[in-house]
């Protein structure tokens, strides 16, 4: 098995005008999602909104400067992420493919193999 990193991105705006509802149906799109990864979901969590982040950038010969925010101007952020076991790449998709995002329209999910240094 092999760890898969399943980046959830999307349009901060179109999720925070979510109604109630809207949540609900995508919050249940997640609970179906983590039923069906089973044993193979090893983490996986929501993030609160890029205005909360804080990147560090990299000065030569200095100490890294703290900045607000997220460190490329993108119309998607990244809102979640799940690291899963899978046998190989196909069955990562396979997954990541019963995501609710997927079907929102306006953003995506990139799949990224973990490296393994053990």
């Amino acid at each position: 098995m092999a760890k898969y990193l399943l980046l959830i991105y999307g349009d901060e705006q179109r999720w925070d005008a979510e109604t109630a509802e809207q949540r609900t149906a995508k919050d249940a799109g997640h609970r179906a999602f983590a039923a069906a990864a089973g044993p193979r979901l090893v983490s996986g969590h929501e993030l609160e909104s890029s205005a909360t982040a804080t990147t560090l950038r990299s000065t030569t010969g200095e100490r890294p400067t703290p900045t607000d925010g997220p460190f490329l101007e993108t119309k998607e952020a990244l809102g979640g992420f799940y690291v899963v076991d899978a046998p190989d790449l196909d069955a990562a998709l396979a997954l990541a493919e019963r995501l609710p995002e997927l079907a929102a329209g306006h953003g995506g999910v990139e799949v990224r193999p973990i490296v393994d240094h053990g």
